[in-house]
């Protein structure tokens, strides 16, 4: 059987016309049976169509899509179920990244005071388990602290004040410091510093070493906390 039913058959002796060749091609049809498989293709209206649920794995080139990869649509804000075979939806993904954008926090308390005083000639750490801060934020409890924002301030009239931080490869860095040559040469310095915090740390450390004991020789003062509310 022929694969299109032409749209106009001609008995012998018809008299050939420009509209009667015209509809030959233009009312042809294909035919059910030779024309479509019925199960990938089939036919609407005599026109070729692709059938529902017709495009199986087998029929899309190795490694194009994989299907049994893509099961449901999730529309989680916090994307909570952390699935490996479900999609997303736009607006999920707006609100899982608009959330991760960094937030500064207020802290209201540590391990130790966030405000620390070192006034003799000393070495002295002070050591915040990360763990311990706290904060009246509302996104805090939920949150991930990714850095502190530390002031310090020395003072001096002789020799070297500063403030250290530890960082996460155990080396200290100092984030304030000030020396003076004489009595009658007194210095004092401010600084604030973003302090990273890795994922996983667990505490940071806050030296103070004084050279020239003054009132404030060392001080830091924890200001907050940068957190991230999607993590």
């Amino acid at each position: 059987m022929a694969i299109i039913t032409s749209g106009k058959t001609f008995a012998n002796g018809e008299q050939l016309s420009a509209d009667k060749l015209n509809q030959v091609i233009t009312a042809a049809t294909f035919n059910q049976a030779d024309a479509v498989d019925g199960s990938t293709m089939t036919l609407i209206g005599g026109a070729m169509a692709v059938a529902d649920e017709g495009i199986a794995t087998g029929k899309i080139a190795p490694g194009a899509v994989n299907f049994s990869k893509l099961t449901d649509v999730l529309d989680e804000d916090n994307m909570s179920s952390d699935s490996a075979t479900s999609l997303a939806t736009q607006q999920s993904i707006k609100a899982y990244v608009t959330a991760m954008r960094p937030k500064f926090v207020s802290l209201t308390g540590g391990t130790t005071d966030l405000t620390k005083t070192t006034a003799s000639v000393s070495t002295a750490d002070y050591t915040y388990n990360i763990a311990d801060f706290t904060s009246g934020d509302s996104d805090f409890g939920t949150s991930k602290i990714v850095a502190l924002i530390v002031a310090s301030f020395t003072s001096s009239a002789a020799n070297l004040n500063k403030v250290q931080v530890r960082l996460p490869n155990d080396d200290f860095t100092a984030i304030g410091g000030t020396s003076a040559d004489s009595t009658a040469d007194f210095t004092q310095d401010n600084a604030t510093s973003n302090i990273p915090i890795n994922s996983g740390q667990s505490s940071i450390v806050i030296r103070h070493s004084v050279g020239d004991a003054q009132t404030s020789a060392a001080v830091h003062t924890i200001k907050g906390a940068i957190i991230h509310p999607g993590l």
